[in-house]
């Protein structure tokens, strides 16, 4: 009611954030997935290793949206093979690596879990200085109408929202790992300022982003919106291929929306910066949004397409990209 949030005591006055951009290797494009894997998380660890060994020693390191699987296309059945459990072998040999380094680990993945068959999880993990897993972010929604050709047919909490919440409880629709460095929390929402305004009331000091073919300005704005810390790490793509222009760009951005560190290209690099976390906390208070001037109009609104959109049997889940537009279009509260 003050305007207060719940805090852990910090470590130092000072943290160091490192943002790295790698290219990635697709799993459909090896011979066996277990080779997939195994030659990124080799490389992941490679600029683990170099982000704990070059410049200052980080305290937190951001990693893109699919550094161990890249994104493998096709329908369901063929998707499901090219995710990941986590727990696994995976995040076992990155907890070792990050128990050396003493730092945070953030990186996204698609996934699948035994609880949710057949769902095709976007989710973005925390592995802290001891190795173990902090927490798992799931994507909270999906941006639609995008394109006219088909929908994202990932499971976000939105679309499973009452199941959800009877398994992990309310709590974790918008987790907050409250850290010596900072309380952080880790989102591949874009263009979606509503969910960062409910990050940002929860206490969110640094705002960790992963995502692909995102927009600097969204990042730059929601920092500055939310007057919080915010970084955003993407993979690169091959330079003689069609989205070389959306590769790189990682960045690292204050609660003015100010860049504090950055590579606009699309090489491989590690960007740091130095987040004055102490100074920044001191008599802060979470922001100061309008909600009861902008209530009467909220309430009057109703979303398009209804939350639990994708609560159904596992195998009546939308297979591709068109498939899941025609669900969208079928549960839309706008369409005739």
């Amino acid at each position: 009611p003050d305007g207060s949030y719940p805090v852990v005591p910090l470590e130092k006055d000072t943290g160091v954030l490192k943002a790295v951009q790698n290219g990635v290797k697709n799993l459909q494009d090896f011979d066996t997935v277990e080779e997939g894997l195994a030659v990124n998380l080799e490389s992941m660890v490679g600029w683990i290793e170099k982000a704990c060994s070059e410049g200052s020693k980080p305290d937190i390191i951001l990693f893109n949206e699919y550094p161990l699987t890249g994104y493998s296309s096709g329908p369901r059945a063929d998707k499901l093979k090219f995710t990941l459990r986590i727990p696994g072998r995976e995040t076992e040999r990155r907890g070792e690596v990050m128990k050396a380094c003493d730092s945070y680990l953030i990186f996204g993945s698609y996934a699948r879990d035994d609880d949710w068959p057949n769902h095709i999880l976007s989710i973005n993990t925390v592995i802290g200085r001891d190795g173990q897993i902090v927490e798992k972010f799931w994507k909270t929604r999906n941006v639609k109408r995008l394109g006219n050709t088909g929908e994202i047919p990932t499971t976000t909490i939105e679309s499973v929202r009452d199941e959800y919440r009877q398994r992990y409880g309310i709590e974790a629709e918008f987790p907050v790992v409250r850290t010596e460095y900072g309380n952080i929390a880790v989102s591949t929402v874009q263009l979606d300022p509503f969910v960062y305004a409910a990050f940002a009331m929860r206490g969110v000091e640094i705002m960790l982003r992963t995502s692909t073919l995102f927009s600097k300005p969204d990042v730059q704005a929601t920092a500055l919106f939310n007057r919080f810390y915010s970084a955003m790490s993407n993979i690169t793509f091959p330079p003689d291929g069609p989205y070389a222009k959306y590769g790189g760009g990682a960045l690292i951005v204050d609660p003015s929306g100010k860049v504090m560190a950055e590579d606009p290209s699309n090489d491989e690099s590690i960007i740091e910066a130095l987040i004055p976390i102490a100074e920044f906390r001191a008599g802060r208070t979470i922001p100061r949004y309008p909600l009861e001037v902008v209530a009467p109009v909220y309430e009057q609104y109703r979303q398009e397409v209804p939350i639990n959109h994708m609560d159904m049997p596992a195998d009546e889940l939308p297979e591709t990209r068109g498939e899941m537009k025609d669900l969208l279009d079928e549960r839309s509260r706008w369409l005739d």
